[in-house]
């Protein structure tokens, strides 16, 4: 037996450690693979790749890169390859030129893959991975990968520890049996009389405690064996062994079984008052005999009821874990407690809650007083109060003060003795007991020791059997559990209530006036959590508009206080009038910087307060950013990370504009990671900004809801009023996940008529012809009033323009809102405003400006500047302003230069 055992254990051990090898160098060609496709693909996808492909030196500046990427990865050898397989790189130099070998065509056709090659110049593992243009076109190919032999040496360093592993495995093997088998010799001795009589006693011990009488019967009738359940059962005498079966005093139906030898399974016999289930076999021995077991149906059909009522119980208890708590709604978590307990342990459920427990605040009041939550029962008509209604516990002795008193389980088995409840409502109760009510068992919901509301379980004609005592432990866990989801349900309730205030609070509550674009919106948090959508429309100079669409990573509290510091963040950069690519890299500056101060264990004084290891952190947002011109009609817009708008010409005709891509703001991309795209809008033409959580959800993606958007848009002629409703009616969804925020702007054009372009030669005397025909131009117009004010005002800064500038000088009015007056010249020095003291002969030019004009500054462009003013213009006109006040001569003779 050793030696078998040792046999077997010798042969495990060398399976095994075959199988490690094998399992080794399986292990040792897949990490190769993944290695090398890693590291192909990291070098495929490299920044700056496609143009060395297209430069007129590939290998010149690939060769230092491959072999800088080949050392630092750890592969043998990173090839760089044309279209038509020829090496521009090779970790030899002398295969630069020549062509690779093996099936390259794949790669070339755009496929990734990673194959074992055996050919020249050496076996290995290698990964071939397409390079692509922007266009999508395969331009070249990257080849890395590790040689065979390097494979193999790294499992053959493997093979001492395997092969020390095996031996050691065998010794311990071999050893064990040993020691096992020795251990059974000396304690067996082989099976003498002594171990039988052992064996025998064992036997008769087990035989004698089972709780099922056994009885063994010889070929003769008589009682050969009898064991205690049996002598009880069938209520034998002490000398029954060895006595014939008749005279045992056993009912004749037993005896003649017994006696005829047949066999029997379950037949159900009669002993005194107790039902006995028989089966009989054959002993199968020459003598013909029997052996009969019995069971106590009885007792068995009672604990048989007890114990499939404890699993309904409990299959109750696990559903209940289930369905309740499904949501974090405090009144549906309320109304899954009465509906689980409906029809398998109440007829009726009614839940109470505290009014301050619904609203998600923490519970307080009188306990006295409470909402009727939810009622489920088996028939749709009940004597109970109502939902809704608001139930009152004044009578002190009944089931339910005494409940929240004594803060348990308490149960009232007839109704009709209940007097303190009857008391409380004399009207309603005799309507319930007239209905069958007679049983009611009443919990408090308790949640952290402190109530939240109550639940109350009745039983009517539906359900004779009254509550008993051991359904009071049973209600208790049943209510513990639902109150712990009726907590979870109102501080989830309290904290969302706190972050939609508080989202909705940072967002904006009217939209500023502007004649740029017809705005409507719409702002919709989510039901499960409120994250960091936001949007917002801020005039700009120049009687342009910016549209704001954002969306912040996270919800919660700290996701909406994001969000309203990235909005004033936007509103603030906007007055600096910057390009959208700009504006988008100072807000990624931005959040990189909210990232920092929020990352975790990142402490102010030293200590966490809180406990919680410092603030949650910041994982990024999304923005897109558009400015629109109504004086050319031209829409700049630039995208980080988020989705583009949707443009509804004027016929109908829908389409999404392709952006250049950019990632989310916070991923540190660098200094100018963003671009913008200008579309030229046609009057009346419509942009649609949204956030993903319009489009898509649990059972919506991204691209069908996209189809959805655009057949919803392509329909003409509506205000962006409409078009938010209908666009809300088509594609929210029943529990939104997410935030939405959606954005309808109407493009409008401010008329040709209403502006005026003059360009003026470097002379100084040129100021007073272009100063007069704005003078013509705003008497057009209609603006007699501020003619002096805005001649004042060219005069200053066209002055300023020539003296300080650099050509060209060009001057524009617009009549919008305001008359603003610019002038644009190629130079980008900053002008700068200062007070001049008496003596000065100059200095007052911007000084005079500021005075009169409702807002000036500078805006930039890619050569030049154009320094702007806005003057208020009357009532009368076409847009909305105070009168301009009239200029004192005698004021301005203190200002003169």
């Amino acid at each position: 037996m050793f030696a078998l055992q040792a046999v077997i254990a010798l042969l495990i051990v060398a399976a095994a450690a075959l199988a490690l090898v094998l399992q080794g160098r399986y292990d040792s060609e897949r990490n190769a693979r993944n290695r090398s496709l890693a590291v192909a693909e990291a070098f495929a996808h490299a920044p700056g790749l496609v143009e060395a492909l297209r430069s007129d030196d590939p290998t010149a500046v690939l060769q230092p890169r491959a072999e800088a990427a080949r050392v630092g990865s750890g592969v043998d050898f990173i090839a760089v390859l044309a279209p038509n397989g020829a090496r521009y790189t090779d970790s030899d130099p002398s295969l630069i030129g020549q062509r690779a070998h093996g099936d390259i065509a794949r790669a070339a056709a755009g496929e990734s893959f990673t194959e074992i090659y055996h050919g020249a110049p050496t076996d290995a593992v290698r990964a071939v991975v397409p390079v692509r243009d922007e266009n999508g076109t395969v331009v070249g190919m990257v080849s890395s990968g590790i040689e065979v032999e390097t494979v193999g040496n790294a499992v053959e360093g493997r093979l001492p520890l395997l092969l020390g592993a095996a031996a050691g495995g065998l010794a311990l093997a071999v050893g064990g049996a040993g020691l096992v088998s020795h251990r059974l010799r000396r304690q067996t001795h082989g099976l003498g009389p002594a171990e039988m009589t052992r064996l025998k006693e064992h036997h008769e011990a087990v035989l004698h405690s089972v709780k099922e009488g056994v009885v063994i019967v010889g070929g003769d009738g008589l009682l050969l064996l009898a064991n205690d359940e049996a002598r009880r059962l069938l209520k034998l005498p002490p000398d029954a062994e060895r006595r014939h079966v008749r005279e045992l005093g056993l009912e004749p139906r037993t005896a003649a079984l017994l006696l005829s030898g047949r066999p029997a399974t379950d037949e159900v016999h009669l002993a005194g008052d107790r039902l006995l289930a028989v089966n009989v076999r054959p002993t199968g021995d020459r003598a013909g005999g029997c052996v009969m077991t019995l069971r106590d149906t009885t007792e068995l059909s009672a604990l048989t009821g007890r114990a499939e009522v404890a699993r309904g119980r409990l299959r109750l208890l696990y559903e209940a874990g289930t369905r309740i708590g499904t949501t974090l709604d405090v009144v549906r978590t309320a109304e899954e407690l009465s509906e689980v307990a409906v029809p398998r342990f109440a007829d009726f459920v009614t839940v109470e809650l505290l009014d301050p427990v619904m609203r998600g605040e923490e519970p307080s009041g009188v306990h006295t007083e409470m909402r009727r939550t939810a009622l489920s029962g088996v028939r749709p008509e009940t004597p109970l109060q109502p939902v809704g209604d608001l139930i009152r516990f004044v009578v002190p002795t009944t089931p339910m003060a005494s409940a929240l008193d004594e803060g348990r389980a308490v149960l009232q088995a007839d109704l009709a003795s209940a007097q303190g409840w009857r008391a409380q409502d004399p009207e309603g109760a005799a309507q319930a007991l007239a209905y069958g009510l007679h049983s009611l068992l009443t919990v408090p919901l308790l949640a952290r020791g402190v109530v939240l509301g109550m639940a109350n379980f009745w039983r009517g004609r539906d359900t004779p059997e009254p509550f008993g005592e051991e359904d009071l432990s049973f209600a208790e866990e049943l209510a513990a559990r639902a109150a712990l989801a009726i907590d979870n349900a109102r501080r989830f309730t309290r904290e969302h209530s706190m972050a939609v205030a508080l989202q909705r609070s940072l967002l904006p509550r009217v939209l500023p006036e502007q004649n740029a674009m017809r705005v409507a919106y719409r702002y919709l948090p989510a039901k499960a959590g409120v994250g960091g959508d936001w949007f917002d429309v801020i005039p700009l100079p120049g009687a342009r508009v910016a549209l704001v669409v954002g969306d912040v990573v996270g919800h919660g509290l700290h996701a909406a206080a994001t969000m309203g510091r990235l909005r004033t963040a936007v509103a603030n950069f906007s007055t600096l009038d910057l390009p959208p690519e700009e504006l988008l890299t100072h807000l990624d500056e931005l959040i990189d910087r909210i990232g920092e101060e929020n990352e975790p264990g990142r402490e102010d004084d030293g200590s966490d307060a809180d406990g919680d290891g410092g603030a949650e952190g910041t994982a990024g947002a999304t923005c897109l950013y558009a400015i629109y011109d109504p004086t050319t009609g031209v829409c700049t817009m630039a995208s980080a990370g988020h989705p583009g708008p949707a443009l509804v010409r004027p016929d109908g005709s829908v389409e999404f504009p392709a952006l250049p891509p950019g990632l989310p703001l916070g991923l540190g991309l660098g200094d100018r990671p963003f671009a913008s795209a200008r579309l030229k809008l046609e009057p009346d033409s419509t942009l649609v900004l949204f956030t993903d959580g319009l489009l898509e959800d649990r059972h919506r993606d991204f691209d069908t809801g996209l189809g959805l958007l655009r057949r919803t848009l392509a329909r003409p002629d509506r205000t962006p009023e409409q078009i938010c409703a209908d666009v809300l009616a088509a594609l929210l969804f029943p529990v939104p996940s997410d935030d939405i925020a959606l954005l309808v702007a109407s493009a409008r054009r401010i008329p040709q008529d209403r502006i005026a372009e003059w360009e003026v030669p470097s002379d100084p005397s040129a100021v007073a012809p272009v100063r007069n025909a704005a003078a013509a131009r705003l008497a057009e117009w209609g603006l007699e009033d501020v003619g002096f004010t805005a001649e004042l005002v060219l005069s200053e800064l066209i002055t300023n323009a020539i003296r300080y500038g650099r050509p060209p000088v060009r001057v524009r009015l617009v009549y919008d809102r305001v008359l603003i007056c610019e002038v644009s010249d190629g130079s980008s020095t900053s002008p700068h405003l200062r007070h001049a003291t008496d003596t000065d002969e100059g200095g007052r030019g911007l000084f005079l400006v500021a005075q009169f004009a409702q807002r000036w500054g500078t805006r930039y462009a890619r050569r030049g500047k154009t320094i702007w003013a806005e003057l208020p213009v009357s009532q009368d006109g076409p847009g909305a302003g105070p009168a301009v006040p009239l200029l004192d001569p005698d004021a301005l003779e203190d200002l003169a230069w």
